[in-house]
């Protein structure tokens, strides 16, 4: 079994920061691709932001130059680090991976957390 925990969510003022983070743990044999997403109520899921094993990264451009992606592969977690928040980022965030798990050799992407809660608000 594989879980992905987000945490770093919370209560920032508009124009505010916040670091994201998500830790794999389980049996796993290792972590390819990492990824963003972000999904609020009655609105199709988005994906925010993707970094590869080898450490390319992708944006979706709206968002690209206030979000960074980062990963300690070391410490099997992801990152996000969010700046200049305004309301329509008040969303629930998702870190899922592209994971092999232990006892296999294809890659799963069906591994997903509950979840870490961004609200801006003043």
């Amino acid at each position: 079994q594989v879980q992905l925990v987000e945490s770093g969510g919370g209560l920032v003022q508009p124009g505010g920061s916040l670091r994201l983070s998500c830790i794999v743990s389980g049996n796993f044999r290792r972590i390819d691709d990492m990824r963003w997403f972000r999904q609020a109520p009655g609105k199709q899921r988005e994906e925010v932001a993707t970094i590869k094993q080898g450490g390319n990264v992708w944006y979706r451009p709206s968002l690209k130059g206030r979000f960074l992606i980062s990963r300690a592969d070391a410490k099997d977690a992801v990152y996000l680090q969010m700046t200049d928040l305004g309301p329509a980022d008040t969303v629930l965030y998702y870190c899922p991976a592209d994971v092999v798990p232990f006892g296999s050799s294809s890659v799963s992407s069906a591994y997903w957390g509950q979840g870490t809660q961004v609200t801006v608000s003043s």
